[in-house]
């Protein structure tokens, strides 16, 4: 069986190839919780030992309660009337109050759950994990030569179930101190959290009193304190309960969570024995004599810890140990999506069938791509990164508005904030450095190098010389063991491809690009003159102060001429040498704006879909293995290093250790504006001016996105997918200005009526509106309506050519001809009108005084319609141009329509290639808009059309003895003759 958890000093060191082993094999054997990790500073001691009102400080880690073995364990014998004041303690008020505030505090869900989409009580969304039987031996045994891909396939340890834990070992002997170990992110807390819930609503009737403790909490308390005064003070219920611990068999469970914050002594002289709960020790003393079975032997003990601190606890304190394994099984990750993702209310949406299709939909992609066992698969063996995928996917599909806190790095900064709180990697390091703080400096640098070099697979040399080159002390070396075996495997995991079973990668995609751009922005990548300059600096600080305040005493005594020039001199030097550190500064804004502005991925998909394809995969035939693969993508990265620098992002990276200081962002904004504004003028293709905006509202910095934005004239985001969550991104990124715009081209960009409504303010500010190809009907055309009588409407081209807007829709849109004031040219080139439609344009077009052109082409006009609409523009003072060509007109309307001069009847209807016994003057715009077009209507109606246009070509050129004429005519006769072949050919 494998062991991935091993300690500090049986991991050999340097070799990353056997952790990659023991990573393998212990994603086959781990056991996982699918419910979200809890919030540090959420839970803290309030949720692990202390009631809600009574605490402050968080505790993250949660346990499964096992029973731990003990040989011989003493029961007390109780009398008939000691088995009466049981009863009555268990079913006191007492206990249900503890219980009923424990419930509530433990059902309570973090801030994340709440932000980034509906919440959901654990036993609305939670799955089983799997927990396999361990042993300390195992523990520390090196892990058999194993991949990712046989893991299901290996021999395990015996599976335990979570009510199981205490049952006696397989020698027969009652466990009563379980130790339940897993690395980052495998779902401790939210385990716990579940079995404290149980036991509130009954469901686990072997413990009658559960007291949950916070060691975190615990390691900030250096009063002595006594076991029973402990508890009282965090549990004010349990004040009439508390004497009868040890006086009578209460079966008493007592939590101790993430017990690697506690430095613990087992020897004699460094914690005395203590059998009194009465008496004061340090709380570390507590927790030994609870373990040594010392103090209140009778009771159970649950304790929760990192693999890294499974041995600050002898063997022979505990009966049990167990490990949280992961989601071994697809089948478990495909349940938690499936709970999760179809719960109700998660999309937002008023239409239960809409909303409900979608979530299927969704659920269904997942599951094909986890079928596939890509490397999502690997990565959802740990259920905070089932969250995350959630999360992602929530945000993605079913965001309809974006509020500032509802970033996609923000989503990756509350992840982490979620795993990590602002845990010490080691807390026995008298350098206390924080979890993430290290992982910045260490994996942000291996993901830094990649996202430069452009790879995503780093190979065992590239993990030594990102974490190993540097190693100088017998610190740096503890710290890297147990980031080896705590943290290692949350980051990075064995590649699933073939051929690449022997090399790592970020265990998600995007948390590479996260990674790196932390790095960048926190100031790690430094020149040596930087690093040098920056010391100096604060060196220089510190004796110039110092310096500077005995001179000036010196000065107001002995008032020398050159001491207040030896002053000045004094204040020089750290300023230099601030200009000199500070250079990082422009360099972390250069690399921001060069990567957000490369050339080569201009014409990529824009980062949301690239996203979603990770997460979903992609639809088609497989990827060949011999098929030489496509460049790796990092459009991301400079998308993240905007996000990490907005306030809420820094105040929450603050809280993890990592520190990123006003002026520095300040600095950073100040120094990309110029790049960043002037790139962003240029034209930018659709695909690209979408991340662009996308970067605009993860930077969150509303005077530096007002400047951006202003500089934009004209937004083209033509067959850019626009999703609900794009268009409110464009939405909340334009609306820090009020400029008008010349030109917004959203042609074929899936758009609906709520996508309208979205974007309505935007909408009302621009002058030329490409609304082409988004199946748009008549919903979308009241919405359209209501934009062009809004009294701020500035529109005045109008385009929705190849939108099913139908008769009713035309009402709509008649109604906006009849009082609108702007718009002077309006597109409705196939867009099933009809006659009827036709009709309702009619009557409401007298009612307009601004319109110009209207192009009412390929709607199925008859004679009729299109007379009416031409002798209702006749008499319209401004409207000069009426497009007509593709409906069904006869010879008679042709030669009516055909009689029309712009000098007698002030219009001109646009309706053949040709005008009497001459060549229109727009038969090239005629046989461009068709070509344009011609993917999207009907090929054989359009070659009908073409055939008609040919025979009228033919008959108008037989009646004229004009040569140049004849010339005019046999030239745009071989144009639509050539079309038709094409046509025929099908190359056109």
């Amino acid at each position: 069986m494998s062991r991935a958890m091993q300690c500090q000093s049986c991991l050999p060191w340097g070799s990353w190839a056997q952790l990659s082993r023991s990573l393998a094999g212990s994603r086959g054997t781990r056991s996982v919780s699918v419910c979200a990790a809890a919030v540090p500073g959420e839970l803290g001691s309030a949720g692990f030992g202390a009631a809600p009102c009574d605490t402050a400080s968080s505790c993250r880690g949660c346990v499964r309660y096992q029973g731990g073995s003990q040989e011989n364990s003493a029961q007390p014998s109780s009398s008939h009337h000691g088995q009466s004041q049981l009863r009555n303690v268990a079913s006191s008020g007492a206990i249900k109050k503890h219980q009923k505030s424990l419930s509530a505090w433990f059902s309570h869900q973090p801030n994340e759950e709440r932000q980034f989409g509906p919440s959901f009580s654990l036993d609305a969304v939670h799955v089983d994990p799997v927990i396999r039987e361990s042993s300390l031996e195992e523990i520390l045994k090196p892990s058999p030569d194993l991949t990712i891909q046989n893991q299901l396939q290996q021999p395990s340890r015996r599976v335990i179930s979570l009510h199981n834990l205490f049952d006696v070992d397989a020698c027969g002997r009652q466990v009563k101190n379980v130790v339940l170990y897993g690395t980052v992110g495998t779902g401790k807390s939210t385990l716990i959290k579940k079995m404290v819930v149980d036991w509130c609503h009954g469901r686990l009737p072997r413990f009658e009193l559960v007291i949950p403790f916070s060691c975190e909490d615990l390691s900030h308390s250096h009063a002595h304190i006594s076991l029973r005064r402990l508890i009282t003070k965090k549990y004010q219920h349990l004040r009439d309960v508390v004497p009868t611990l040890g006086a009578s068999n209460l079966k008493v469970l007592f939590i101790l969570n993430g017990l690697e914050r506690l430095n613990l002594d087992f020897r004699l002289a460094g914690t005395e024995l203590c059998c009194d709960p009465n008496e004061p020790v340090p709380p570390s003393a507590i927790v030994v004599n609870l373990l040594r079975k010392y103090l209140l032997p009778e009771a159970s003990i649950i304790v929760t810890t990192r693999p890294s601190a499974v041995r600050r606890i002898p063997g022979k304190y505990v009966g049990r140990y167990a490990e949280i394994c992961g989601f071994s099984d697809t089948n478990l990750q495909k349940l938690y999506f499936q709970m999760r993702l179809s719960q109700p209310g998660c999309t937002g949406e008023e239409s239960q069938d809409r909303s409900s299709a979608e979530q299927e939909n969704l659920v269904e992609m997942l599951s094909r791509n986890l079928e596939r066992h890509n490397q999502i698969t690997a990565a959802c063996f740990l259920p905070s990164y089932c969250w995350l995928v959630c999360t992602t996917l929530h945000f993605l599909y079913f965001t309809r508005t974006v509020p500032p806190s509802q970033t996609l790095t923000g989503i990756y900064t509350s992840f982490l904030r979620l795993n990590f709180s602002g845990e010490v990697l080691d807390s026995t390091d008298p350098t206390h450095i924080s979890m993430m703080k290290y992982v910045a400096k260490t994996v942000g640098k291996l993901a830094y190098e990649g996202v430069m070099s452009r790879k995503t697979c780093f190979s065992e040399e590239d993990l030594q010389q990102c974490f190993e080159v540097e190693m100088k002390t017998e610190s740096e070396l503890n710290l890297l063991e147990v980031f080896r075996s705590d943290v290692f495997r949350f980051f990075l995991s064995p590649c699933v491809q073939p051929g690449k079973e022997h090399t790592f990668v970020f265990t998600i995609p995007a948390m590479q690009e996260y990674l790196a751009a932390l790095y960048v922005v926190l100031g790690e990548k430094k020149t040596l003159a930087q690093r040098v300059g920056q010391e100096l600096s604060e060196v220089m600080g510190k004796v110039s102060e110092d310096v500077a305040v005995v001179v000036n005493i010196i000065s107001k005594v002995l008032p020398l001429r050159f001491l207040p020039v030896l002053l000045n001199l004094l204040k020089i030097f750290p300023r230099y040498f601030s200009r000199v550190g500070g250079k990082d500064k422009d360099t972390i804004a250069h690399t921001m704006a060069e990567e957000l502005f490369k050339e080569e991925d201009y014409y990529n998909d824009d980062v949301l879909d690239q996203i979603n394809s990770s997460i979903l995969g992609v639809e088609g035939p497989m990827r060949h293995p011999d098929e030489v693969p496509d460049d790796e993508v990092f459009e991301l990265f400079p998308i993240f290093m905007g996000g990490i620098l907005s306030r809420r992002n820094r105040a929450i990276l603050e809280q993890l250790g990592c520190s990123i200081k006003n002026l520095a962002a300040f600095e950073i904004a100040k120094a990309m504006k110029k790049t960043v504004i002037r790139k962003g003028r240029k034209g930018l293709p659709p695909s690209e001016l979408m991340d662009y905006l996308f970067f605009l509202h993860e930077f969150q910095n509303e005077r530096f996105t007002a400047e951006a934005v202003r500089s934009l004239r004209a937004v083209n985001l033509s067959f850019v997918k626009m999703t609900p969550l794009k268009c409110s991104v464009l939405a909340s990124v334009m609306s820090t200005t009020c400029h008008e715009v010349e030109e917004l081209n959203l042609t074929s960009c899936n758009l609906d009526s709520g996508s309208l409504r979205t974007l309505f303010p935007v909408l009302l500010r621009c002058k030329a509106l490409h609304l082409q190809l988004n199946s748009l009907g008549s919903d979308a055309c009241k919405e359209i309506r209501d934009l062009l009588l809004h009294d701020k409407c500035v529109v005045s081209s109008l385009r929705l050519a190849n939108n099913p807007v139908g008769e009713q829709g035309a009402r709509y849109l008649a109604e906006a001809l009849a009082g609108n004031r702007s718009l002077t040219q309006l597109s409705l080139l196939h867009t099933a009108l009809g006659d009827p439609g036709a009709e309702a344009i009619a009557q409401h077009l007298a009612e307009n005084q601004h319109l110009q052109e209207l192009n009412l082409g390929y709607n199925s006009l008859t004679d009729a319609a299109a007379l009416r609409v031409v002798e209702v523009a006749k008499r319209h003072e401004t409207l000069d141009k009426v497009h007509l060509y593709f409906n069904d007109i006869s010879e008679d309307g042709k030669r009516a329509l055909d009689s029309l001069r712009m000098d007698r009847d002030g219009v001109r209807a646009l309706v053949f290639l040709t005008a009497g016994t001459d060549v229109s003057d727009y038969w090239s715009h005629i046989l461009n808009v068709v070509q344009r077009n011609l993917p999207f209507w009907d090929r054989e109606r359009v070659r009908q059309h073409l055939a008609l246009l040919l025979q009228d070509l033919e008959s108008s050129r037989s009646q004229t003895a004009n040569p140049w004429r004849k010339a005019k005519f046999l030239r745009v006769e071989s144009e639509v003759k050539k079309m038709l072949g094409k046509l025929q050919d099908g190359t056109l």
